[in-house]
């Protein structure tokens, strides 16, 4: 296999998405895998940071609106809540609907709560040693 060129690689159309429907809004909604580049901003409003510049816990105001938020697009790709004045709109939605939308964002984005738990440095250590299981 060859390998990419930069501009091969910009060119690339790798971001996924799904449709869900939403019935108590009426319609659907395409909620789609974050930039890079918005991923490691999410990730820095998530986590909280002790003084000594360790994660020391996970910031949960307005946690869905704020993921949803960066997932939830239009059909050519661009975010439909940009300012804070519509996150603060989307988190006055119905919390079963919106914790609804951010599983399956987390689901889409690789967002399980290990990785969340790794972000705040609460995830175990990998085991050391040789494995006894063959």
């Amino acid at each position: 296999m060859a390998l990419l060129t930069a501009e091969q690689i910009g060119a690339a159309a790798d971001r996924r998405y799904e449709d869900v429907p939403v019935p108590e809004w009426g319609g659907e909604v395409r909620i789609q895998s974050m930039s890079g580049t918005d991923r490691n901003s999410h990730q820095a409003e998530t986590v909280i940071l002790g003084p000594n510049g360790r994660p020391k816990g996970v910031e949960l105001r307005e946690q869905y609106a704020r993921l949803l938020a960066r997932c939830i697009v239009d059909e050519q790709g661009r975010r439909l809540f940009v300012t804070d004045k519509q996150i603060k709109a989307l988190g006055e939605k119905d919390a079963g609907v919106l914790e609804r939308l951010a599983k399956i964002a987390k689901r889409v984005n690789g967002l399980g709560e290990e990785a969340v738990e790794a972000a705040a440095g609460k995830s175990e250590a990998p085991p050391t040693g040789s494995s006894t299981t063959g």
